[in-house]
């Protein structure tokens, strides 16, 4: 998500150093960018939204004073775009500065308590609360480190942070919880960064700072400490090898495996919604006479695996429309009883901004779900949700569509509850095994990527695949249809499997591979069929199932197991990942550049 950088230099200027390394965390993405320095006791700052070298011709990052500093470049999840809103954030004596990548779970209950007391906030992020927390604890008579480790132990979330103070100018403190945070350490300077890259051609020493852990940071060295209990932790720098190349993307050979394997933290970050984000989109859905999903590619498979949630839970019938076919299918029927809920990424994919337009036009009520503030989606819906995955580099979407299952099921799930369609005990188990999903997604990517990879060097040379799966499952079947045709090009079908024998059976013959997603759900008995009828004609049989799913294994040629016990409607953002890693590796096999496919783009902004 965000990009940080700090230095403590024992001599020269920390701002060029801040501004060049804040240019090597670009790939990243951002929409803002700020620094803030320590000189002469006393904080001097210099942001504003927009890329770091149009910020830069107008404020000169180059110019602020001293040889301490720390960089941010944003990629807003609480507060649009804009001056106010990029970091460095300041608490109210102006002594304090912060940069933060994270989301804060508790700000608005935290942000209270501290206007209560007197703090004035200037921004309209959940990341300044973290200044204004250390300037409560440094009135109260800690010192600095004290200050922020106290002020840390009171959030809720995850976070890299890093802190300067005007009354400590020679050090940096920075902690992280969850979201990455590494240092670099030179004989006469120390660094922190999001990222290796961002200090890699400064120094190959670096050391990582693991979950619950601060770091004082100054020119001639670093201390750790546990955040928990203060306790001093030791561990020596590691030496890195890795080109610039293999440093932006953690050592993967690509974009997109990094981003596959980033999808449990993506997923947490889906998961620390503010509840009265989801009360209001549960209120507008509860209101409306008629309900569309609106997405296209991926968000529309997401769409329509939230269709089944939202039928299932909720009770209440969504209508999951491809956006390019939305005005011409159901344009004319459209007025002001119908709530549409769009689904981007980016926010500004062509067709469903013209498919928002429309529906704005005749009086619909609009919302969103994305993973861009600012885009044009979020200024013209009445309310919205933002995913907080990240940016995402691959032009395959990974990371995003779980993230946006798992904000639909949330959604759902509100939704449900605010009609009494579900009972408490059910809503606590699904509440529960929700914020399991990271944990699972975690076990499924450690336990399954050597088994696919092995199946994708047996079947990577094959020219037809058949994905099927029923109910909600699928949904999960196109999204891996169309993981494998966008980036290795093989030309794949993916069908519910019940209509299997309408049409895509009579292009089964001995040994086209047949992948069937089977979750262990009421669709069991006529998925075993259906898997039959393909075995009778000959075809390969792969299987995605449950963890000691032993009578669909003796149906199989090949399975891949998944955690056990994952409940049927939130099945697509774990069964899905297997089928992501096949992709991956049958492209990658094939000799292609799976961040790169042919003729696609990551966000379609033309029709």
């Amino acid at each position: 998500m965000c990009g940080i950088f700090g230095c403590v230099l024992r001599e020269g200027k920390a701002a060029p150093l801040l501004h060049e390394a804040l240019k090597r965390l670009e790939y990243r993405g951002y929409d803002s960018v700020g620094e803030a320095t320590v000189y002469n006791n006393k904080i001097y700052v210099k942001k504003d939204a927009g890329k770091i070298e149009e910020v830069h011709a107008i404020e000169n990052l180059d110019d602020l004073p001293g040889s301490v500093g720390i960089g941010h470049t944003r990629w807003a999840t609480h507060g649009g775009p804009s001056k106010v809103n990029a970091h460095p954030h300041l608490d109210c004596t102006g002594k304090i500065a912060i940069v933060h990548n994270g989301i804060i779970e508790n700000f608005m209950e935290l942000k209270d308590e501290l206007i209560d007391e007197g703090h004035v906030f200037v921004s309209k992020t959940d990341s300044e609360v973290i200044a204004h927390l250390i300037e409560k604890e440094v009135k109260s008579g800690l010192p600095f480190v004290e200050a922020v480790r106290n002020a840390l132990k009171r959030l809720e979330g995850s976070y890299a942070i890093a802190v300067l103070y005007a009354e400590q100018p020679d050090m940096i403190i920075c902690a992280r919880k969850e979201s990455p945070l590494v240092l670099g350490i030179k004989e006469d300077a120390c660094f922190c960064a999001s990222d290796i890259p961002a200090f890699l051609h400064l120094t190959r020493k670096s050391v990582v700072l693991e979950n619950g852990e601060i770091a004082i940071l100054r020119s001639d060295g670093y201390e750790l400490r546990r955040i928990s209990d203060g306790a001093e932790v030791h561990r020596e720098p590691e030496w890195i090898d890795w080109t610039p190349e293999m440093a932006e993307k953690q050592g993967y050979p690509h974009y997109m495996l990094k981003e596959i394997h980033e999808q449990p933290q993506a997923m947490r970050n889906a998961v620390r919604l503010q509840e009265q984000y989801l009360d209001l989109m549960a209120t507008f859905l509860d209101r409306a006479q008629e309900v569309f999903l609106v997405a296209a590619g991926t968000s529309y498979h997401a769409c329509l695996a939230a269709s089944y949630m939202f039928s299932k839970l909720a009770m209440r019938t969504v209508h999951p429309v491809i956006a390019s076919e939305f005005i011409e299918e159901y344009g004319k029927a459209l007025n002001i009883d119908t709530t549409i809920l769009f689904v981007s990424q980016s926010g500004e994919t062509a067709d469903t901004l013209e498919a928002l337009e429309y529906a704005r036009n005749r009086a619909s009520t609009l919302l969103g779900l994305t993973n861009v503030i600012g885009s044009t989606l979020t200024r013209v819906a009445r309310a919205y949700i933002c995913q907080q995955s990240g940016p995402e580099i691959g032009v395959a979407a990974t990371k995003t569509f779980t993230s946006q299952l798992l904000v639909l099921a949330q959604l759902a799930l509100r939704l449900a509850k605010k009609r009494g369609k579900v009972s408490q005990s059910e809503i606590d188990y699904l509440e529960e095994e929700i914020r399991k999903m990271p944990s699972y997604a975690e076990e499924v990517i450690a336990r399954v990527e050597d088994k696919v990879r092995e199946l994708a060097q047996k079947y990577y040379k094959k020219n037809l695949f058949l994905f099927l799966g029923r109910g909600i499952s699928s949904a999960t079947a196109l999204e891996g249809r169309l993981k494998l045709m966008e980036i290795s090009y093989k030309p794949s079908l993916a069908f519910p499997a019940g209509e299997s024998k309408h049409g895509p059976i009579s292009v089964v013959e001995e040994g086209v591979p047949v992948i069937f997603i089977c979750p262990r759900d009421e669709t069991r008995k006529e998925i075993k069929g259906n898997i039959m009828e393909m075995k009778a004609r000959g075809a390969t049989i792969i299987l995605i199932i449950e963890e000691g799913d032993e009578e669909l294994k003796s149906l199989a040629d090949d399975y891949i197991e998944v955690v056990k016990g994952v409940p049927e409607i939130l099945s697509p953002a774990i069964y899905v990942i297997p089928l992501q890693l096949f992709a991956y590796y049958v492209a990658v096999l094939n000799g292609l550049d799976p961040d790169k496919p042919r003729n696609l783009a990551k966000s379609v902004t033309v029709k």
